[in-house]
């Protein structure tokens, strides 16, 4: 699991911890769980009943008058809009690869397809000993893709051997025509269901 893969779910969970506290709680008055199952909330809790307001009318006013309150209501609303906008894009931005930038002698940028080399990969790969159908795509930055291969095998073939194949064959052979330095790859491996051949 990469870092950034890391952050995302940490900031997915405490996002998703503090909105499932804040439901029950609001639930819990909603429903007047706190009488019927006597769940001992305090007894100044702001929601504690169906008819309580999470916000009285002096704490909805308290502030009105003040001359920093709507620019900074306005602000942080600003700031929270604008995180969450980067925070999608940032996501959206770990999609397919749309070319892969390859090296060039004349230090002229060559960008391929990153449909067609994910094809190139693919076909290559469906062509391996043990392996029904292939399927590869390339995600990450132009300069540093990454393969995602999701092999179908025969029935009876041995995952082994076909991922010593598809890292020594397709992958090798698709850094060595790309130029890349490296071409991370996760490959997941299902067997395609049917009678297993056996050898005599």
């Amino acid at each position: 699991m990469t870092a950034r893969t890391a952050i995302n779910r940490t900031l997915l969970a405490l996002v998703g911890l503090v909105l499932l506290a804040g439901g029950a709680l609001l639930l819990a008055g909603g429903l007047d769980l706190n009488h019927r199952w006597h769940l001992g909330l305090p007894a100044d809790w702001t929601v504690t009943h169906p008819h309580h307001a999470v916000l009285t009318a002096a704490e909805r006013t308290r502030w009105r008058g003040s001359p920093w309150w709507w620019p900074t209501v306005f602000a942080a609303l600003t700031a929270t809009t604008l995180l969450s906008l980067w925070w999608l894009l940032a996501q959206l931005s770990r999609g397919r690869t749309g070319e892969v930038t390859l090296p060039d002698t004349a230090d002229v940028p060559v960008l391929l397809r990153g449909g067609t080399l994910a094809k190139a990969v693919a076909d290559e790969a469906g062509r391996l000993p043990g392996v029904a159908r292939a399927r590869v795509r390339l995600l990450g930055g132009p300069r540093r893709p990454h393969a995602r291969v999701a092999l179908t095998l025969a029935p009876g073939a041995a995952p082994g051997p076909v991922l010593r194949d598809l890292s020594d064959g397709p992958l090798a052979d698709a850094r060595a025509a790309t130029g890349l330095a490296r071409l991370l790859a996760d490959a997941r491996v299902r067997v395609e269901p049917g009678p297993v051949s056996r050898v005599r």
